[in-house]
């Protein structure tokens, strides 16, 4: 299993939508890098849902439902789509700021590419969020 961050502007996209939803095709995805991170992603591939813009904080985890698939909002074919799902919301937001301040997380690819909507994450990363949401 892998772990990875995936960043929506909540204005455009928010968890309290994938609350509602259940489930959603993660499409839209306008980054070479970003792609092929997708591409990466294996069913049951556990995500943290990140909101950017105003909050800045991990909000949720999504698990991968579906493997990268042409991007149906393209008509360009290199354009990829994963489905997400069974979301669950953390006990507590993890703020940009406390993880920026925590050191198992120093090294996290958010700090060093904040403009990708998809990135990698390592497993003590994930873990060390989730314990932060824990309190």
């Amino acid at each position: 299993m892998n772990f990875w961050l995936i960043k929506s502007d909540p204005d455009t996209y928010s968890f309290e939508q994938m609350l509602m939803e259940k489930s959603t095709i993660w499409d839209g995805v306008r980054n070479y890098q970003a792609r092929n991170y997708l591409a990466q992603m294996k069913k049951g591939d556990k995500l943290l849902f990140y909101h950017s813009g105003k909050e800045k904080a991990v909000v949720g985890t999504v698990t991968l439902l579906k493997e990268s698939f042409p991007d149906p909002t393209s008509d360009e074919p290199n354009w990829l789509a994963v489905e997400v799902g069974e979301p669950k919301k953390l006990p507590k937001h993890v703020t940009i700021k406390e993880m920026k301040d925590n050191a198992t997380l120093k090294n996290m690819l958010l700090f060093k590419q904040s403009r990708l909507s998809v990135m990698p994450l390592l497993k003590d990363e994930f873990q060390e969020i989730i314990r932060l949401s824990e309190g």
